[in-house]
């Protein structure tokens, strides 16, 4: 039984520009990360590592299924964070000179905010009815 998402690991071309737009612009932080043998870093919000960064240029060795696996086109579309105030991170958004595009989903409550990350990943910051505000 699935209880929940763990986590999203997005690949980097350069760890500091990731680290800028994921904690100075989203408000994540770096946190604790294992003594993994291949460079990255993880992002948190609040307890949890949400984000997993890793190098984009592909590693010599690995397949599958691990930190080494050489990198493939995505098949991932988007991954979603959900958050609170959206006309603040709107502010934010603009205040950084960051193109996103806001939008109402259909037949509900809920605002999306859709953004690419420096390495070219869509994030959506998703707000519920009551955080959206």
């Amino acid at each position: 039984m699935l209880i929940s998402l763990g986590h999203v690991t997005i690949r980097s071309a350069d760890f500091d520009r990731t680290e800028r737009f994921y904690c100075g612009l989203l408000g994540m932080r770096v946190g604790l990360r294992p003594a993994i043998s291949v460079p990255g870093r993880w992002l948190y919000v609040d307890d949890a590592a949400v984000v997993h960064v890793l190098p984009r240029v592909p590693a010599v060795a690995g397949g599958a299924g691990t930190d080494t696996a050489p990198v493939a086109a995505s098949t991932i579309d988007h991954f979603a964070l959900d958050a609170q105030d959206r006309s603040a991170f709107e502010a934010r958004l603009r205040a950084a000179g960051q193109p996103f595009e806001s939008r109402r989903l259909a037949d509900s409550g809920i605002w999306q905010i859709f953004l690419v990350d420096p390495d070219g990943t869509r994030v959506e910051l998703c707000f519920a009815p009551a955080a959206a505000k």
